[in-house]
């Protein structure tokens, strides 16, 4: 068994090769038609949002700033075997097809760069790796640094910037391959997991809690109505959440509403699909630092009572690289140890110093 707080963060460069640049000339076709004609009607430049840079700053960050306890290790390429425990044969071939092309995959603007495929094959291999860093016991938990993201990603379709999905390849790994009967799917990217959600939605022994930006917010669903169908009718949880919707409304959610449903599901593991674009900077949703940490502290309790504490965050989506490195920071201090603080009362010690320091300018002592 892992040591308490022993954390691995997995990074690779060559993530760092997904890269797709409007200006190069795209693969032909009415898809790279309805694309440009799509920018050229925006009136403002447009750069795709999911860059390299997104890992770069995280990784600078943790340079400058490490955490103490959290090692680093690369990551690995998934396998087609792997893939399509989740993805069709078909669905693969197509995006095989395109390893050193540059292509638009679909109308939300997801695209591939001539190292797309094999960033994307590595980013599913990382979140592998970390799964199976856990499940042998090399570490309490672990953090998937990977791009591109993967929840929205569906059997048959690329989708959000998402070619592979990420974390439902590692849940089906676990499952197929590490002895993980239960796998728990906690999404708190400020989009909904449509992916996942679809490619988990009839197996009962996978409970997928998605809280996010509600419809007609992208991709428009995840409604409190979709929870699985057939045998796995029950093991979807949605709680979708106004744009205003802060720290206090994601930690009422987690403890009330996650809590019990892990303790009813009983999970072998627990899965993050960990997104940053909740937070203020990123424009969607009103979540803090503190606010990501308190969720982690609540995931790393439940992971310790109901599975041994093997815990996995893999990392989806946040654009604002200062929000997105922090917010990644902050995370990996609780699973490192640091106790996380209640969100919303950070600064209230200092006021009250304050408020002692001024008292007798203001108010007579009778």
């Amino acid at each position: 068994m892992a040591d308490q707080n022993s954390v691995i963060a997995f990074y690779d460069e060559r993530m760092l090769a997904h890269e797709p640049d409007i200006e190069v000339p795209f693969l032909p076709g009415r898809m790279d038609t309805r694309i440009r004609s799509l920018l050229s009607g925006l009136g403002v430049p447009w750069k795709y949002p999911e860059h390299p840079a997104r890992l770069t700053a995280i990784r600078h960050l943790l340079d400058i700033e490490p955490v103490h306890g959290v090692n680093f290790e690369t990551g690995m390429p998934a396998t087609r075997e792997q893939l399509g425990r989740v993805h069709t044969s078909s669905y693969l071939d197509s995006i095989y097809q395109l390893r050193g092309e540059s292509a638009w995959l679909d109308d939300d603007t997801t695209a591939v760069s001539p190292g797309s495929v094999d960033a994307a094959e590595v980013a599913a291999g990382t979140a592998i790796a970390a799964v199976e860093a856990v499940v042998e016991g090399r570490a309490e938990s672990s953090f998937a640094l990977v791009r591109p993201p993967g929840h929205h990603a569906e059997p048959v379709r690329a989708r959000g910037f998402c070619l592979f999905n990420n974390v439902a390849v590692a849940a089906a790994h676990a499952q197929a391959a590490l002895g993980c009967q239960r796998v728990m799917i906690v999404d708190w990217d400020a989009h909904h997991g449509n992916g996942t959600q679809d490619i988990f939605a009839a197996d009962p022994d996978v409970l997928f809690f998605d809280i996010h930006r509600a419809a007609p917010f992208y991709p428009g669903t995840g409604s409190l109505a979709q929870v699985g169908v057939g045998v796995g009718d029950g093991t979807v949880v949605n709680v979708p959440l106004p744009a205003d919707a802060n720290d206090a409304a994601y930690l009422k959610a987690f403890r009330e509403i996650l809590v019990p449903a892990a303790q009813w599901f009983r999970p072998d593991l627990i899965l993050v699909s960990t997104g940053f674009d909740p937070h203020t900077h990123d424009l969607a949703l009103n979540v803090s630092y503190d606010g990501f940490a308190a969720m982690t502290g609540v995931l790393q309790s439940l992971a310790r009572q109901q599975c041994g504490g093997k815990l996995v965050f893999v990392l989806e989506g946040g654009y604002n690289l200062i929000s997105l490195s922090h917010g990644v920071r902050s995370v990996l201090q609780v699973l490192a140890g640091a106790e996380p603080a209640e969100p919303g009362l950070r600064g209230v010690a200092e006021v009250e110093a304050a408020q002692a320091f001024h008292r007798g300018a203001f108010i007579t002592e009778l």
